[in-house]
């Protein structure tokens, strides 16, 4: 059931890339000859007036076949016949249909699951952020420098860090200041994903999975077991797991365990080194939620928006520079396995539903920025085309773009080939 919702995800994604491009070049009144959801040899088509609608069978992209756009038409209703505007609207409409449709997304989302304010709710004592001061009610502005649209912000930002220092901007009592810090990234970890993502929630010491070859998995810590002790005292939470494991730091610790109704004590096991999340880094426990308001969700949505292209952004810098390994590299069998597992974690059909959209939000939006990039094949490059031939006040000649399309074309298949390596190595190993 997951892979299939995967596949309808990653389709419908195509298909409302194709459709944007699609509805302008119509509404512009130019020809289009087909109108294809994926690529490669033909696997069923129909034809409806002038257009034929067909599906193919590699799983890379689609595209709307117009009229004089891979070569010179005299057609008056030709895509080369158009003026430059024209042409680019067509071209722009398929990456903006995708950011809308993650805008869209993110709203139901943010509507149904509230949203996570930058205002610190709860400050771990003893840490960074109590010793520079940094109170309850305090709201983030800004990371050295860059602005805090979204507490993941704070991740992405802190990526490429080892121990280096930061300034944080905040608000406090509508006075702006700003603290120098150094973050404790380092923490210990026994290597379970709780069933509650809350810091503090009633079942965030309930165990939903336990990672392969960890401290967890070691000392015996099964799916379903509820960890009411660690070292002799007592937990409720994953908040006071998180504080006695950082206070214990690598010493041998004692795991305690409700199980099918009984307590048990499991081996002794040393926590392992993990990258601190960077608010937990500073020491900030938690952030205030919040639910509720047209205006505060749409502008909540459009925030999410702005924190995930920003993290594409980074990560495609970060692969050129050598931070993120190419080996990271996602190809349509990751993608759809990604989906296809977080569809089959949830507990509910609404959980299914929030996490289905949730990726496919993410996807879609990528989707969209993407192919904004100025890279032959990708609609960028088709507008920078557009960008020159605007300059030179000659019309390139449609037989040389589609070259160099062609040229890309072959660089992002090569490409996909890998990542689809990269995938099944990943699944391979588990």
């Amino acid at each position: 059931m997951g892979i299939v919702l995967a596949i309808l995800a990653l389709s419908f994604l195509i298909i409302v890339h194709e459709l944007g491009h699609f509805m302008v070049a119509k509404a512009f009144k130019v020809k289009v000859n087909e109108f294809s959801l994926f690529m490669g040899p033909k696997l069923f088509s129909f034809k409806k007036g002038e257009t034929l609608y067909s599906l193919r069978l590699i799983p890379l992209g689609g595209y709307v076949k117009m009229e004089g756009e891979e070569e010179a038409s005299e057609d008056d209703r030709a895509y080369n016949r158009k003026p430059i505007g024209v042409r680019a609207a067509i071209i722009a409409a398929g990456p903006i249909m995708n950011i809308l449709t993650a805008l869209i997304f993110a709203f139901i989302i943010i509507s149904q699951t509230g949203y996570y304010t930058t205002q610190i709710k709860a400050i771990q004592p003893g840490s960074v952020a109590a010793a520079k001061e940094l109170q309850v009610g305090d709201r983030l502005l800004k990371y050295n420098g860059k602005t805090i649209y979204n507490v993941n912000d704070l991740g992405i930002f802190s990526y490429p860090l080892t121990d280096e220092s930061i300034q944080l901007e905040y608000e406090r009592n509508g006075e702006t200041r700003t603290v120098e810090l150094k973050p404790d990234r380092q923490s210990y970890i026994l290597g379970f994903t709780p069933l509650d993502d809350e810091l503090e929630g009633a079942k965030s010491n309930v165990v939903e999975a336990v990672s392969p070859k960890s401290p967890a998995a070691q000392a015996g810590l099964k799916e379903g077991d509820r960890i009411v002790g660690l070292n002799g005292t007592e937990v409720g939470t994953r908040k006071d797991i998180r504080e006695i494991l950082q206070q214990n730091k690598d010493k041998s610790v004692r795991i305690e365990v409700e199980r099918a109704g009984k307590e048990l004590e499991l081996k002794p096991v040393v926590p392992m080194k993990s990258k601190n999340s960077e608010f937990s880094a500073i020491g900030i426990l938690d952030f205030e939620h919040v639910k509720g308001g047209i205006g505060n969700t749409v502008k909540e949505a459009v925030k999410y928006n702005i924190f995930i292209s920003r993290s594409i952004y980074y990560s495609l810098g970060w692969l050129f520079t050598g931070t993120v390994p190419a080996s990271d590299l996602m190809g349509p069998v990751g993608i759809t396995t990604t989906i296809s597992n977080e569809v089959a974690s949830s507990a509910s059909a609404m959980e299914t539903v929030i996490r289905l959209l949730t990726i496919t939000t993410m996807i879609s939006i990528n989707l969209g920025l993407v192919n904004l990039i100025p890279f032959p094949a990708l609609d960028g490059s088709k507008l920078v085309l557009l960008l020159i031939e605007g300059i030179r006040k000659k019309p390139l000649n449609p037989e040389k773009e589609a070259l160099i399309t062609m040229v890309g074309m072959v660089i992002l298949i090569m490409l996909m080939i890998y990542a689809t390596f990269n995938d099944i190595l990943r699944l391979g190993r588990g």
